[in-house]
C-alpha cells in the first residue's frame, strides 16, 4: 500500500490532509499578458525550522517581493515586454537586469535612468529601470533572471520563470492532439500542470550580504566555495511545500507544489533548474516521459518521437525539462479498486494499455486481490493518511483517533531530491526538496 510512515512524516500529512479535498489545479497560476514590470527589491523568507533568510526578489506589482519571481505567462506569437526595476538598497551599489534562456532577437531600451550597458544586456543602475522587448516566437517553458551578477543576484534570489503558451488550450507545444490519447503517450495534451522550481541558498551567505554588505560576502570566499544548506520547491521548503498557495504566513513565497491528479490523466511538470546547483529530481509512483527539454521539443520527424522515460529527472542549473506523467496503477499486479467476482464491475480496455475508459484502471489486474492478508484493525498502526482501506476511493473502519486525513481515500506518493542532503532544512530531517503527489480516485469515496 502506498503511503507514508507516520512516525516521521506527520507534520507534512497534516498539511497533505488539509489540501486533499480540493479539486486538482488545471493550471500553473502567475501574471499573464504582454506588458509586465518586475521590480527588484530586498526582503525576508520563512524557514519551516523557524528561521529566516534576507534575500532579493522580484515583484510584479507594488508590494513586497516574491520567491521566485512572478511566473510570467505569454501567448504564443505574442510582442511582449519586461520592465525590470532596479528598488534594492543603495547601499549594495547594485545594477539589474533580465535574461531568458532559450528565447532570441531581446532588445533592451532605458526606460528611466540611470542605465548601463552591461556584458550580457543593458542594465538598471539605482532607482532606474530597462524595458526588455521579444517576441515569444515558440512556446515551452523558460528560467529568466537577473544578468548583471548572476553569481550573486540568482542566489539572493532574483530568478523566475517564464511560460509561453500555444493557441490550443490545455497543451504545452503545437503537435497536433491525437485522437487517442492513451495510443499517443507522447503527445503535450494535460490535464493538470504543476510548477516546479528547484533552487537552494547558503543562509549564512545571505547574512553576510545583508549585515556587511556584498563586498564582504566578495572577501569572505564563500560564492567560490558554495555550500547550500536549504533546498527549494517553488521557493519554499518541505512541508510548507504542501501548505496552500497564498497563505498569509508566507507571504514572500506565494507558490507551493502540491501536485494532485487522477488515474489516467496526464500531469504535465514543468522543471526548471533555479538556482547554481544540480538536483536529481525523483517522482515516485511512476515514470514520466520527457518531452522537451529548454523549450526545443524533442523531435525529429514526428511529434515527441526522441521522447523517452526517466524515474528521475536531472535538473540542471539554467535548464527546464517538460515531462508529462500519467499515474495508472498498471503493473501493480492487483486492483488498485478491490473490485471482487460478482461484485458487477466490469473493466473494458481501451488503447494498448488496456485501461478502462471511466476508471482507468488496468484491466490486466481487474479482480486480482491485493497479495497480502492485512491484520485485524485492533492490530494496525495507522497512519494518519490511511483511509481504511488499502483500495482506491474506499474508506473503512479504524480505531478511534486513527486515520482522518484522507477523506477522497487516495494514493499518496513522496516526490523530493535524491540526493539526500537535499531532503532537509538545515540538517533537519524531514524537509528542504520535497512534497508529494496525491492520487485521488475520479468517483465519490465508497464506504
Amino acid at each position: 500500500m502506498p503511503r507514508l510512515d507516520s512516525a516521521r512524516s506527520f507534520a507534512m500529512l497534516v498539511l497533505v490532509g488539509a489540501c486533499a479535498a480540493r479539486p486538482a489545479s488545471a493550471e500553473i497560476p502567475g501574471v499573464s499578458g504582454t506588458s509586465f514590470t518586475l521590480t527588484a527589491k530586498a526582503d525576508r523568507i520563512a524557514t519551516p525550522d523557524g528561521g529566516s533568510i534576507y534575500f532579493w526578489g522580484f515583484t510584479s506589482g507594488d508590494g513586497r517581493p516574491q520567491y521566485p519571481g512572478p511566473t510570467l505567462i505569454v501567448p504564443e506569437g505574442a510582442t511582449a515586454s519586461v520592465t525590470v526595476v532596479n528598488g534594492l538598497p543603495a547601499r549594495f551599489n547594485q545594477r539589474v537586469s533580465l535574461a531568458v534562456g532559450g528565447l532570441s532577437g531581446v532588445s533592451a531600451t532605458c526606460a528611466a535612468p540611470p542605465c548601463v550597458q552591461g556584458a550580457i544586456t543593458m542594465e538598471a543602475g539605482e532607482g532606474g529601470a530597462v524595458t526588455y522587448t521579444f517576441t515569444a516566437s515558440r512556446p515551452g517553458t523558460f528560467l529568466y533572471n537577473s544578468a548583471s551578477r548572476p553569481d550573486l543576484q540568482v542566489e539572493m534570489g532574483l530568478a523566475g520563470t517564464m511560460i509561453v503558451r500555444p493557441p490550443a488550450p490545455s497543451q504545452a507545444y503545437d503537435d497536433p492532439p491525437p485522437a487517442n490519447q492513451s495510443g499517443n503517450p507522447a503527445g503535450s495534451q494535460y490535464e493538470q500542470e504543476y510548477l516546479f522550481f528547484l533552487s537552494e541558498m547558503d543562509s549564512e551567505l545571505h547574512d553576510v550580504v545583508e549585515t556587511q554588505g556584498v563586498q564582504a560576502a566578495d572577501d569572505s570566499g564563500r560564492l567560490a566555495y558554495y555550500f547550500p544548506n536549504y533546498w527549494f520547491i517553488n521557493g519554499r521548503n518541505a512541508p510548507d511545500t504542501m501548505a496552500e498557495a497564498g497563505v498569509p504566513r508566507l507571504p514572500t513565497q506565494p507558490y507551493n507544489a502540491l501536485p494532485k491528479t487522477h488515474p489516467g490523466d496526464r500531469v504535465l511538470m514543468r522543471v526548471v533548474g533555479g538556482g547554481h546547483d544540480m538536483h536529481p529530481f525523483h517522482h515516485h509512483g511512476q515514470h514520466a516521459r520527457v518531452i522537451a527539454v529548454d523549450g526545443f521539443p524533442l523531435s525529429s520527424t514526428t511529434p515527441f518521437d526522441l521522447s523517452h522515460e526517466v524515474f528521475t529527472i536531472q535538473s540542471l542549473p539554467g535548464q527546464t525539462v517538460d515531462a508529462i506523467l500519467r499515474w495508472t496503477g498498471k503493473g501493480l499486479g492487483w486492483d488498485i479498486y478491490g473490485h471482487k467476482p460478482g461484485d458487477g464491475s466490469a473493466c473494458t480496455p481501451t488503447g494498448p494499455e488496456h485501461l478502462d475508459a471511466t476508471t482507468h484502471e488496468s484491466c490486466d489486474d481487474h479482480l486480482k486481490p491485493l497479495p497480502v492478508v492485512l491484520p485485524e484493525a485492533l492490530a494496525l498502526t495507522n497512519g494518519p493518511f490511511y483511509s481504511g482501506s488499502p483500495f482506491l476511493g474506499k474508506v473503512g473502519l479504524m480505531p478511534p483517533g486513527d486515520g482522518g486525513l484522507n477523506p477522497n481515500a487516495g494514493y499518496t506518493y513522496m516526490w523530493h531530491s535524491h540526493s539526500e542532503k537535499e531532503i532537509t532544512n538545515f540538517d533537519v530531517f524531514p524537509g528542504g526538496m520535497m512534497t508529494m503527489l496525491i492520487i485521488e480516485p475520479p468517483f465519490t469515496p465508497i464506504p
